[in-house]
């Protein structure tokens, strides 16, 4: 009467079971006493469902509904997570598996509804397992195999090859296929020692203690029975210690060694009391009594199966009871107590047929709802497709009509589009032949600019500098009284000044510098002379300027921008300082200009007002250019004009 393990996600990694810590319960319980009702008191209590899981079911049992409760309560996602699995962690060691699997589905619904991946594998993996227990193998490898699939794409682990590899070796040995059982074993073996992982370890080897057994393979499943009992007692796992005992027995009284045979029993159930393990009670106290029915101490014997009898009753342990009652039959045999002894072998064979009969009935049952859900389906089938038959002309009858108004709508749009866009050609057209007159006026402007400053140079400036030459020859042919050689003197210098502000008016209106050198010496000698004559602090800077090349008239253009901010800056904000900058980016194309000043500053809403020409200027020749213009000012704060042009 094996009571079978399973050690993937139920013992281990999915449920977080470990060796009881009595230093730690007493800080958790410490903690729950002063918590208040909230998501971290549901953590200590199934903290401490943990630390007495394998060592107090009855106490593990209450936390762990305590800790459901009060997530419901708090509507706590995680924790009615965590309640159902260690539920379902519970009823499967205490082999009440229809317990254990409604458990499962509850995980797996919340972990479908989370989107949680690997939850929902492990618990399809462990739903497996169970209905394996139950003997509903084809449902339990279909649930197996669903979630090794999602299990192995989300974690490839050597830690999770290794419960894999234990828990299929476990899936084997429910299937009596012990061979393959041991071959899976190894490699999870091999893999948890790697690991560390000592409580799969455990597990795995009474596994392979019990394929060993059953192969008759002694030396092996006593090796692999008492490492796996002495890594119970090294790391404290408990839960494990009555079957592997039960392991022992079975092949001590085989070899009829009975002081071994009474040994391990009692080991077994002093352990399994411990931990108030029903299951393994009732097998311990009959393991006991084999003991006392070889040593023809048949009351002891009879004491003991009856205690493992009421366990069985109680417990709906039915299987088991019938084995127990096999027993008892023997016992009593012993005594020659034939009557009674033939009795109880009855009730022990109806109960195995009992047995059957209730398996052969689910199974007929089964077959019985496959069929009901297959017939149904069809019908289902068949009067889907009869209403989408009948649906077919409604739904050619919709589309007809929404195809009629989606044409309607796209002709209107259609027409609605293309008025748009003459609208828009018109527009454009308008704004070039705007930038054309543009041009024109700002070419012809620069024209008679270019002319004016060429004939004041080269013809009044030829003609001042011949009348200085022509006077200066005089003077020294000349004898004069002193004054009339100051006032002779003063003359010249008034020729000096007229003949430079002449070149400086015939520089402002065609600037040498911007033609020769470019834009950027043209604007730093500008900002320089405006600087030197003490009307107003000017600095500029550039970036990126160095090699540019910029068409002339963009240049020209550019350049009376500037040098109309620049005098509006000095006429009207009466500002001390001026900041010019000038930043080229190569990358985006983008010429950047900033004119800042620190003046009086003014109401940007004027400009809709203002008479003057100078701002009307400086937006027709940006758009001239196709740029941008971004003007910030306020009364007191100064002028910022921002201007930007694809070069």
């Amino acid at each position: 009467m094996k009571k079978l393990l399973t050690s993937l996600f139920i013992l281990l990694c999915f449920l977080n079971s470990h060796g009881q810590d009595l230093q730690k319960i007493d800080s958790l319980k410490r903690l729950l006493n002063r918590s208040e009702e909230d998501t971290s008191k549901v953590k200590l209590l199934f903290a401490l469902t943990l630390e007495y899981e394998d060592h107090d079911m009855k106490k593990a049992m209450s936390y762990t509904k305590e800790g459901g409760r009060l997530s419901n309560r708090l509507n706590y996602t995680a924790g009615k997570l965590k309640y159902n699995k260690r539920m379902m962690y519970l009823f499967a060691t205490l082999t009440q598996h229809d317990s254990a699997i409604w458990y499962g589905k509850q995980i797996l619904k919340i972990a479908t509804e989370t989107k949680d991946s690997l939850t929902m594998g492990i618990a399809y993996f462990t739903l497996g397992e169970r209905y394996n227990f139950k003997s509903d193998y084809e449902t339990g490898i279909a649930y197996s195999l669903k979630g090794v699939r999602i299990i192995e794409r989300l974690d490839t682990s050597s830690k999770t090859r290794g419960t894999l590899n234990a828990s299929m070796a476990a899936n084997y040995l429910m299937i009596k296929d012990y061979k393959k059982s041991i071959e899976f074993g190894k490699k999870a073996e091999i893999l948890n020692r790697k690991n560390k992982n000592y409580k799969e370890l455990t597990s795995t080897l009474l596994n392979q203690g019990n394929a060993y057994d059953a192969l008759g393979q002694d030396i092996k499943a006593i090796e692999a029975y008492k490492e796996s009992l002495s890594l119970c007692d090294k790391y404290n796992f408990p839960s494990f210690v009555a079957m592997n005992c039960e392991g022992m027995v079975e092949i001590m009284d085989r070899q009829n060694k009975l002081d071994q045979v009474k040994y391990y029993a009692e080991k077994g159930l002093a352990t399994a009391i411990k931990i108030a393990d029903n299951f393994n009670i009732m097998s311990c106290y009959q393991n006991l009594s084999v003991y006392y029915l070889k040593t023809n101490q048949h009351t002891k014997a009879k004491e003991l199966l009856f205690k493992a009898l009421d366990i069985s009753k109680a417990n709906d342990y039915k299987e088991a009871g019938g084995t127990i009652l096999q027993s008892l039959s023997n016992v009593l045999y012993a005594e020659h107590n034939y009557t009674l002894a033939s009795q109880h072998q009855r009730e022990a064979t109806k109960i195995r047929e009992d047995i059957f009969t209730e398996s052969m009935a689910q199974k007929h049952a089964n077959e019985e709802v496959k069929f009901e859900t297959e017939k149904k389906e069809s019908q289902i089938k068949l009067q889907a497709a009869e209403i989408r038959q009948k649906n077919i002309l409604n739904y050619l009858l919709i589309a007809g009509t929404i195809a009629f108004f989606a044409i309607s709508i796209l002709s209107y749009r259609n027409y609605s589009h293309r008025r748009k866009l003459q609208q828009a050609k018109i527009d454009e057209l308008e704004t070039e032949k705007q930038l054309t007159a543009t041009e024109a006026v700002l070419k012809g402007e620069e024209q008679e600019r270019t002319r004016l400053a060429k004939d004041l140079h080269d013809g009044l400036g030829g003609m001042l500098s011949g009348i200085k030459f022509s006077l200066g020859n005089i003077k020294e042919n000349l004898i004069m009284t002193p004054d009339n050689a100051h006032a002779f003197e003063r003359s010249i210098d008034m020729l000096d000044s007229s003949i430079q502000e002449m070149r400086r008016v015939a520089h402002n209106m065609m600037p040498e510098m911007l033609v020769k050198y470019g834009l950027d010496t043209a604007l730093k000698e500008f900002c320089t002379e405006m600087d030197r004559s003490g009307m107003i602090h000017i600095s500029y800077q550039s970036v990126g300027m160095q090699n540019t090349e910029i068409a002339q008239t963009t240049s020209v253009t550019i350049y009376r921008i500037i040098q109309e901010l620049v005098n509006n800056s000095i006429k009207h904000a009466q500002a001390k300082n001026v900041l010019v900058q000038l930043h080229q980016s190569h990358q985006e194309k983008l010429l950047a200009i900033t004119v800042e000043d620190d003046g009086k500053g003014f109401n940007t809403d004027q400009l809709k007002q203002a008479n003057g020409m100078g701002w009307l200027n400086i937006q027709n020749r940006v758009e001239f250019l196709k740029g941008k213009i971004d003007l910030q000012s306020a009364p007191g704060k100064g002028t910022s004009v921002m201007i930007e042009i694809n070069i």
